[in-house]
């Protein structure tokens, strides 16, 4: 007999050692060719094979059937084993592809928290109810990371319209959502609470004497973008990224603020107003994931919940 080859992976054909297993369980080298729907001798030929690469015999042959050797015995073990690891991966891969078992991991900034991403993990929830979903907190620069490093699927990420910050996830697939409108939030007794609902808005620069409330260094640069377009520097007095805070501060006649729609969606203190501005500012909310990621099933059930975000007011 030939000698044994050196190494595992040079001695033993995964697919030789399945059709061992087929013959061992199955009893005859023609019991087993009828299983698998090969020809007898054709069986034979690998399982002899096999035995030529290990160098010792698997099975005695007679009329009546074979009978393993002790080789061939300690070696079905093996066979069954990864016959096991086989079915579990295949039965595995289906439930991810049906979406009958799987992980989402899913990271957004805190307004698309509150006010998009439970309607949309519902959507999931009832197209896969069986899909383990993750849901992280993050602003938009961290989720990018995040999105790039492998922690997280997809991303609620936002980028506010014309700043220079739009092309920083470019090398993750982006895909639009919505734009969302930046509105200035004063208290509802301001002198200029009655322009609220005014079809040109008001203008920024008549706010340049007032205090401000300013939140994350993304909206905090934002805001003195559109100043500095307006003739003014604004006087941020507080910093806060919770607009429920944002809110309070206003209300109490302390300061006046942007805030985007969405946030007022989320919570809207009866205390304040929201008027639109002149020229119309606004961000643009995307989903972001990584190229490959694409075709993925539980990304795709996830962009299809995202999509198509009910509408907010």
């Amino acid at each position: 007999m030939e000698q044994p080859a050196e190494t595992l992976s040079e001695s033993i054909d995964p697919r030789r050692l399945l059709i061992f297993r087929e013959v061992a369980h199955r009893g005859s080298l023609s019991a087993a060719a009828t299983a698998l729907g090969w020809t007898q001798p054709a069986v034979g030929q690998h399982v002899q094979r096999l035995e030529r690469d290990l160098g010792m015999s698997l099975a005695l042959r007679s009329t009546r059937g074979v009978t393993l050797t002790e080789a061939g015995v300690a070696l079905l073990a093996h066979a069954d084993a990864m016959a096991s690891r086989l079915a579990a991966a295949d039965e595995e891969m289906r439930a991810l592809r049906t979406l009958r078992g799987g992980r989402l991991r899913l990271a957004a900034f805190p307004s698309a928290c509150a006010a998009l991403v439970p309607e949309a993990l519902g959507r999931l929830a009832d197209e896969a109810p069986d899909l383990d979903v993750r849901l992280t907190e993050l602003e938009p620069a961290q989720a990018g990371a995040a999105v790039l490093a492998g922690e997280v699927d997809l991303a609620l990420v936002f980028q506010y319209v014309g700043a220079q910050d739009e092309d920083e996830h470019r090398d993750l697939t982006i895909q639009p959502l919505m734009d969302d409108p930046v509105l200035a939030v004063l208290p509802a007794e301001h002198r200029l609470a009655g322009r609220v609902g005014a079809s040109r808005g008001i203008a920024l620069a008549d706010l340049a004497r007032e205090r401000w409330v300013a939140g994350c260094p993304r909206c905090r640069t934002h805001l003195h973008s559109l100043a500095v377009d307006a003739g003014f520097h604004p006087d941020i007095r507080h910093s806060t990224d919770d607009y429920v805070v944002v809110q309070s501060l206003v209300a109490a006649g302390l300061a006046v603020a942007l805030l985007p729609r969405l946030a007022l969606s989320a919570f809207r203190d009866a205390r304040v107003v929201a008027a639109r501005i002149s020229g119309n500012p606004a961000r643009r909310i995307s989903v972001i994931h990584r190229r490959e990621a694409a075709t993925m099933p539980a990304v795709q059930a996830g962009l299809r919940a995202l999509v198509a975000p009910q509408p907010v007011g």
